[in-house]
């Protein structure tokens, strides 16, 4: 793990552009509720995608350049761009903020370290705060909670597991936290492999998918699908021009080419 020291915090005007991005008004205290309202705003306006990787821009774990992509020009990101971001507008706000590694689940076994970067808010009991995963809690979730926690999205449990623990949905293992505070820099090697490597997920296919009040909307390869309460799940297949309007529309992305699949 890298033990430098931490790069400088977010500046006045970065938190006011930031909190406009998501639509959230600044909290008047650093507190529980108050976290919840965040990460519910951030799901709601800022997208999953890995597009970056499609268009053949370099993905780079730098705070500037995160905000300069998610905030400036209104694009999303993956884990470890939204949750390396998000974390430093909590601590601009007051939180106090680990980031920790995470092996996210393929069926019952788990994948390598660093698969996955999620973060830890301490308000005197563990919180467990996620805006890089795609589809996983809408609310915070307390760490130290053995019962079903309900959320908007599901039913989510967490399970102890040696010196680290599991999070389940609906009773579906998802990652497998390391409870070891990391610094954004560790998930560098890792970040540049999931962009790169013909192994991962991320080079296959591109994918953009944002939390909607009722349900969820995604883009991925050339199908729009989208997920309701009411309607379950429909899904067709996009033009070129339909796409590009998708992504406008639906997730406030402007693009003037469509991802190609590597």
């Amino acid at each position: 793990m890298d033990h430098t020291p931490p790069a400088p915090g977010l500046t006045e005007p970065q938190v006011t552009a930031y909190l406009d991005r998501i639509g959230a008004p600044r909290p008047a205290r650093p507190d529980a509720q108050a976290l919840a309202a965040l990460q519910s705003a951030h799901l709601l306006a800022v997208p999953f995608e890995n597009l970056s990787i499609h268009l053949d821009e370099p993905v780079r774990l730098d705070l500037d350049l995160l905000l300069e992509k998610i905030v400036g020009r209104r694009r999303g990101g993956f884990c470890y761009e939204l949750n390396g971001a998000f974390a430093e507008l909590l601590r601009a706000l007051g939180y106090r903020v680990t980031l920790h590694s995470a092996r996210v689940f393929a069926g019952e076994r788990p994948g390598p370290p660093q698969d996955h970067l999620a973060l830890l808010v301490d308000l005197g009991e563990p919180w467990l705060v996620d805006v890089g995963f795609g589809r996983f809690s809408k609310l915070p979730l307390r760490l130290d909670e053995r019962g079903e926690q309900p959320d908007p999205c599901g039913v989510f449990t967490v399970r102890p597991h040696g010196e680290e623990v599991d999070v389940l949905l609906d009773g579906t293992p998802q990652y497998r936290l390391d409870l070891r505070p990391y610094r954004l820099t560790d998930f560098v090697p890792t970040c540049w492999w999931q962009t790169t490597s013909p192994d991962s997920h991320f080079t296959r296919s591109p994918t953009c998918s944002l939390l909607t009040e009722d349900g969820r909307v995604t883009i991925s390869g050339t199908r729009l699908i989208r997920t309701t309460a009411v309607d379950g799940r429909t899904e067709r297949v996009l033009g070129a021009d339909e796409a590009l309007a998708a992504y406008r529309e639906l997730f406030g992305i402007v693009l003037d080419r469509l991802p190609a699949k590597h």
